[in-house]
């Protein structure tokens, strides 16, 4: 077919869906039904349709068909903070506070002005921190149910540095990573950015599907796992030990690396042990001080096996060069006097009752999710678009997340994220209140 053919066909759908003519949700033709309305070879329609979604205007879905795409959502709708607009309530993003933390950190400033080591934390740190803070690190991991001593510790500028300096140390440009089919999106946006191929672990409500990950693992030449074994981002999971022992006989059969993220560990009290304790020596275990003291505290730190410091070290030193000297000293001195573990209760209780609040107000709709978790998934009916909730929630000022971010697969299922921990509870109410709404309507 000649060019021009082609590309007509492609503007005047691209001039339709722009204009209006073709509203969002739309289900256009099949492939073989666009090939014969048009006289195309069926190799050209899947083409016009190939096009029209590299635009942004149409998506295909596995089983459903080719849907026109809410234009005015930016890609995924979530996880890139100026999609929320001045006014909206934002249960896009989770950054959780409490009462008085302005004042812990004026405190803070205070005690440290009065302190003999100003001079030293104006200077260049250790790459991977200083060995008392790093020692202070060790010790509050211990808390966490991981034993490490303190030169296994490095500290970073928070737990998204930790898995960019973990995937840049260990793993190369075309590496295979296995992630659970629905993961942390900024886990999906560093390995794009660092080339790496991430395949999907299937799952079931009971968590990861391990026996496809070994089944895989037979068949690809899989170099580490990414997993959130305590309380998964965005599902709730908490991987029963049971399952946490069979990831690492998995990971041990076919020399996998483990990246265990514990940004959410906290939330959940007495959890089972975790894979850095069950296997030392191919865990490399990340967290950090965002969630449980603020997100503006830009300190986190990474556990690893002995033989890999080294190399992280080099990567710290190549990106950041170290964490900055005062905030790192304010975070250790919160972590030695237990302001730390007072504000990782105080969160527990508030995300506990953000989580009764949800339940109460959608009492009836399908959700995922953990009774301490500062998030909720809603599964949404079969017949419903999650671009359309999505845009309905916007005209209410609401700002929410589409499955698309966090899926692995290219196929995402359409459902919802909502972030719980960042309004007041009054706003929370209202905003699930008019979610409900919205949600049931289609019900």
């Amino acid at each position: 077919m000649p060019r021009s053919r082609y590309k007509t066909i492609v503007d005047a759908y691209a001039a339709d869906i722009r204009s209006g003519q073709l509203p969002p949700g739309t289900r256009l033709p099949t492939h073989r039904q666009l090939a014969a309305e048009e006289g195309l070879a069926l190799v050209t329609a899947s083409r016009v349709y190939a096009e029209l979604e590299a635009m942004g205007l149409v998506s295909g879905e596995t089983g459903r068909g080719t849907f026109v795409r809410e234009t005015s959502l930016s890609p995924g709708q979530g996880i890139d903070q100026k999609d929320v607009a001045v006014g909206m309530i934002d249960l896009n993003f989770n950054y959780p506070s409490l009462p008085g933390q302005a004042d812990l950190l004026r405190n803070a400033l205070r005690q440290l002005a009065l302190s003999g080591d100003l001079e030293a934390l104006l200077r260049y740190q250790p790459h991977a921190g200083r060995a008392h803070e790093r020692a202070s690190v060790a010790r509050h991991l211990l808390t966490r149910g991981v034993t490490v001593d303190a030169e296994q510790v490095l500290i970073v500028n928070g737990a998204q540095q930790g898995l960019a300096v973990t995937l840049m140390a260990l793993l190369k440009p075309g590496d295979v990573i296995a992630a659970d089919a629905l993961t942390y999106s900024g886990f999906k946006v560093l390995a794009d950015a660092l080339h790496l191929e991430v395949v999907a672990i299937p799952f079931n409500d009971q968590g990861p599907d391990l026996a496809s990950l070994d089944k895989l693992c037979r068949s690809r030449s899989v170099r580490a796992v990414y997993s959130m074994p305590t309380l998964h981002n965005p599902l709730g999971w908490v991987m029963p030990l049971a399952q946490r022992e069979q990831l690492v006989a998995i990971a041990r059969r076919h020399d996998l690396t483990i990246i265990e993220d514990a940004a959410y560990a906290f939330l959940v009290e007495n959890p089972p042990r975790t894979l850095i304790d069950l296997a030392p020596e191919r865990t490399v275990y990340v967290s950090g001080l965002s969630k449980n003291i603020a997100t503006g505290l830009r300190v986190g730190f990474i556990a690893a096996p002995t033989d890999v410091v080294p190399a992280l070290e080099r990567i710290i030193r190549a990106t950041t060069w170290n964490t900055p000297g005062v905030m790192t000293a304010i975070a250790c001195g919160w972590l030695d006097d237990g302001t730390v573990t007072l504000l990782e209760e105080q969160k527990r209780k508030d995300a506990k009752a953000r989580q009764a609040l949800a339940a109460e107000v959608l009492k009836g709709l399908p959700s995922v999710g953990h009774p301490a978790s500062y998030f909720l998934w809603l599964p949404l009916p079969e017949d419903v678009r999650a671009d359309q909730i999505v845009v309905e929630l916007m005209h209410e000022q609401i700002s929410v997340t589409t499955a698309e971010p966090f899926s692995v697969s290219g196929h995402a299922p359409h459902a919802i994220r909502l972030a719980l921990g960042s309004v007041e509870m009054d706003v929370l109410r209202q905003a699930l209140t008019t979610v409900r709404r919205i949600i049931g309507a289609y019900r």
